[in-house]
């Protein structure tokens, strides 16, 4: 038995190009009629009149036929486009059923798992609708889960499918309440599929007229493969004395919530990625802090995967009012470790400060087997006092990969005897091999008098095979009178059997003023039994009359083979520094290192 397979679309298509074509040629034999059948005779003969003749009849039977081949066009147009009709009339008479009858049977699988689970086998959950109702939880094998009410977690997926978002809290004008039955909290996230699927979106909290505002919901966890739920954004507080909500955990963690005179929340943390492959959420940011609190800390990272995965960054400290004569920068957010492979999350930027001490950035996260550190968080700027410390680099994984660099020191303007941040150390390279993460260099340090520059970060530890981390450079110190560049970092040791130290940092310089003195140049790091010994950092110039410039950092020694680090070159001024000692070189190969020039 053969089958016939028909497109009522295609169908109708071509009964319209038919029917084109007809027009088409309809003109065309319209246009011709006259100067055809009207052929004039050429002559007055008799057989110029016989031509013209024969000519003109010729025309009239092409016409007479033509009118035939119409006819019969036509009524094939009519035809094509009657079965076109025909075909999605039966189309559509045969759907309805279809569709009554898939139904049919959907409910007839959902019906014994409902009854005996309370549960759909496949199908989205319902929306709630009244104030902390919950979504439904979507079918064990396929389906999303349902939307919470105000306030209401949000229904988990089954097998496959995401979760639901939570709730929002309500906004209202209570003093000090948390009433659960107004919604007034942020509801959670419902949990993604067990196999695929992203976790719910947690809600947002209710803001407050007065105390202490309320947490987000925390966002849904993944599965296997699958992203965590964004967490809901902390309530905020209107009052003079109340605190703002904290935000959310979650995929991406909820940022803290404000309050009017208060201490600004914490961000929420990132929500752990997928059982295997996902990467961890970033935590979310602190919440501001106002007339004269501190802001709220920044959330911390999510792990990664425990196969692959990379930790999520921390969230930045929350920044103080900028008209504030107190309160200090919220810290950064440490970075999400990573899974057995995979990279640790960056560190949290601290939070800017407008009086106090700008917030010290977070520490990178660590890699867990086979991974790199994650980069520290810079330090938050403070407009009038210390710049925050640089976060520093997280370490490597325990087999092997890079340490993460560490982060840059804040800067500090203005005001007297402040300091620019201190750049973070570099994190250590794993135990078997790697290379040992950057120091960070320190905050630059502007205006007022007998600041500093922030001094560099020391550098990162090799493992058994790789070179050690270069120290940072230490914080220039710009106008004001009588301050100090930052001192440079100093390098770290080579790994133990193969590696070379690294180089230590240069010294900030200083253009302060009167009495000033550039930073000292950090020392770099001996080699292992196989490598060179890092350079000494060159030391800070005093820029202006009466400056003093500081030493440059002595070379790293070398151990059985290789050869000595440089010194470094001494720091100009009025009165110049004294110049690095050269590093000896390995007792078996190796030349020292050359002393370093004033």
């Amino acid at each position: 038995m053969s089958y016939m397979f028909a497109v009522p679309d295609t169908v109708a298509a071509a009964a319209a190009d038919l029917a084109g074509i007809g027009s088409t040629l309809n003109a065309a034999t319209a246009a011709t009629a006259a100067p055809t059948t009207g052929v004039l005779a050429a002559g007055a003969d008799q057989v110029s009149a016989a031509v013209a003749a024969l000519f003109s009849g010729h025309a009239l039977d092409y016409q007479a036929l033509s009118t035939q081949v119409a006819t019969f066009h036509t009524q094939f147009v009519e035809a094509v486009t009657g079965a076109g009709n025909a075909y999605a009339a039966a189309e559509a008479a045969n759907a309805s059923p279809l569709l009554g009858i898939s139904q049919d049977m959907l409910n007839a699988v959902n019906g014994p798992t409902e009854a005996l689970l309370g549960r759909p086998l496949i199908g989205n959950g319902a929306d709630g609708t009244a104030p902390e109702q919950a979504g439904g939880d979507g079918g064990l094998l396929y389906g999303n889960g349902g939307a919470g009410g105000p306030g209401g977690a949000g229904g988990n997926a089954g097998l496959i499918g995401n979760g639901g978002a939570g709730g929002s809290g309500a906004a209202l004008g209570l003093f000090g309440g948390s009433d659960a039955a107004l919604g007034l909290f942020g509801g959670t996230g419902g949990n993604g599929g067990l196999l695929f699927g992203n976790g719910g979106t947690g809600g947002a909290a209710g803001d407050l007229a007065s105390g202490v505002g309320l947490p987000g919901g925390a966002g849904g966890h993944a599965g296997l493969f699958g992203i965590g739920g964004v967490g809901g954004e902390g309530g905020n507080s209107a009052t003079t004395a109340g605190v703002g909500g904290a935000g959310g955990a979650g995929g991406t963690g909820g940022t803290g919530g404000t309050s009017a005179s208060g201490t600004g929340a914490t961000g929420g943390s990132g929500g752990a990625g997928g059982l295997l492959f996902s990467p961890g959420g970033a935590g979310g940011d602190g919440g501001a802090g106002f007339s004269g609190a501190d802001g709220g800390a920044g959330g911390n990272g999510g792990a990664g995967g425990l196969l692959f995965g990379t930790g999520g960054g921390g969230g930045e400290g929350g920044a103080t009012s900028p008209s504030s004569s107190t309160g200090s920068g919220g810290d950064g957010g440490i970075g999400g470790t990573s899974g057995l492979f995979g990279t640790g999350g960056t560190g949290g930027a601290g939070g800017a400060a407008a009086n106090a001490t700008g917030g010290n950035g977070g520490a990178g996260g660590g890699g867990l087997w086979f991974g790199n550190g994650g980069a520290g968080g810079i330090g938050g700027f403070d407009a009038h006092g210390d710049g925050g410390d640089g976060g520093d680099g997280g370490n490597a994984g325990i087999y092997g990969g890079n340490g993460g660099a560490g982060g840059t020191g804040g800067v500090g303007v203005g005001g007297n005897l402040f300091t620019g941040g201190q750049g973070g150390a570099g994190g250590n390279a794993g135990l078997l091999a790697g290379n040992g993460g950057a120091g960070g260099n320190g905050g630059v340090r502007f205006s007022g008098n007998a600041g500093a520059g922030g001094a560099g970060g020391t550098g990162g530890d090799a493992g058994m095979f790789g070179n050690g981390g270069a120290g940072g450079a230490g914080g220039d110190r710009v106008a004001g009178s009588q301050g100090n560049g930052g001192d440079g970092g100093d390098g770290a040791h080579g790994g133990t059997y193969f590696g070379s130290g690294g180089a230590g940092g240069h010294g900030g310089y200083d253009d302060s003023g009167s009495g000033g003195q550039g930073g000292h140049g950090g020392d770099g790091g001996a080699a292992g039994t196989i490598g060179n010994g890092g350079d000494g950092g060159t030391g800070g110039d005093a820029l202006v009359s009466g400056g003093t410039g500081d030493d440059g950092g002595d070379g790293g020694d070398a151990r059985e083979i290789g050869n000595g680090g440089n010194g470094g070159n001494a720091g100009a001024g009025a009165t110049a520094g004294n110049e690095g000692t050269g590093g000896t070189g390995g007792q078996l190969i190796g030349v020292s290192g050359t002393d370093g020039s004033t």
